[in-house]
C-alpha cells in the first residue's frame, strides 16, 4: 500500500482469534488498533463511548468479544442480563452506528454457531449474538452502495482460552475428539480466511453468515 496507511480496529484483539486476525492485518500493512479488556471493557458503556470518540473512522472493523459463562437459564441474574447485554450487544451496536467505515471497507463479526444451534446452558450468549446477527444483516443492506462488506463468522470450537474455560480439565485432544474433523479449529485458520477476503478484495460475501 502506498501513501497513508489504512486503519483497522480489532475489538478484543490481544489474544486468541482477535490477535490472530490483528497479526494478519498488520501483515497487510494496516495501521491496526487492537484492544484488550484492560483498555476497553465492552460491558462499560462509558469506556465504549470514549473509545468511539477517539476512533471515529476505520477501513476495517472487527467486532469480537469474550463470552459469558455457561449457566442454567433459571439461575441467570438480572445483573448478568444487563452486563452481557452491554458487553455482547449494545456496545457493538454503538460501534456500528458511530464508527464510520470508509468506502470499500469491511466489517467482520466474530460470533458463534450457537446462533444456529442454541445450547441449553448458553442462553446469555445465544440471545445477544442472535440479536447482533440481525443488526449486522440490516447494516449490510444499508451500506452496500458504499461497497462496504460485512461478514459474520459463526464459529464452532476454536482452540482459545475461551474454549478452555468452557471445558475445564480437558486437553486439546479430548475437546476435539468428538468434533467432525476430530480436532478443534486453529485461530490461524480464521485469520487466514480474513486475510484472503481482504487481500483478494472479495466483496460478494456481503451480508453472509459463515458457519
Amino acid at each position: 500500500m502506498s501513501g497513508k496507511k489504512k486503519k483497522a480496529i480489532v475489538i478484543a484483539g490481544s489474544r486468541g482469534i482477535g490477535k490472530a486476525i490483528s497479526n494478519e492485518l498488520i501483515k497487510l500493512s494496516y495501521q491496526t488498533v487492537s484492544t484488550s479488556k484492560k483498555d476497553l471493557d465492552t460491558s462499560d458503556l462509558k469506556q465504549v463511548e470514549k473509545f468511539i470518540k477517539n476512533h471515529k473512522s476505520a477501513d476495517i472493523l472487527v467486532l469480537n468479544t469474550g463470552g459469558p459463562p455457561a449457566k442454567d437459564f433459571k439461575k441467570i441474574t438480572k445483573h448478568e442480563w444487563i452486563h452481557y447485554f452491554n458487553q455482547l450487544f449494545l456496545s457493538l451496536v454503538l460501534m456500528l452506528q458511530k464508527i464510520k467505515i470508509k468506502n470499500n471497507g469491511y466489517v467482520f463479526l466474530i460470533s458463534s454457531f450457537y446462533i444456529k444451534e442454541p445450547a441449553q446452558n448458553m442462553m446469555l450468549s445465544n440471545s445477544f449474538r442472535v440479536a447482533l446477527t440481525s443488526i449486522l444483516k440490516t447494516y449490510s443492506k444499508d451500506n452496500f452502495k458504499k461497497n462496504i462488506t460485512t461478514v459474520n463468522f459463526a464459529l464452532g470450537p476454536f482452540y482459545t482460552d475461551r474454549l478452555k474455560e468452557l471445558n475445564p480439565g480437558k486437553t486439546k485432544k479430548q475437546i476435539g475428539k468428538n468434533l467432525p474433523l476430530g480436532r478443534t479449529g486453529e485461530t490461524k485458520e480464521i485469520a487466514d480466511l480474513v486475510h484472503t477476503i481482504i487481500s483478494n478484495e472479495i466483496k460478494y460475501l456481503n451480508g453472509q453468515t459463515i458457519f
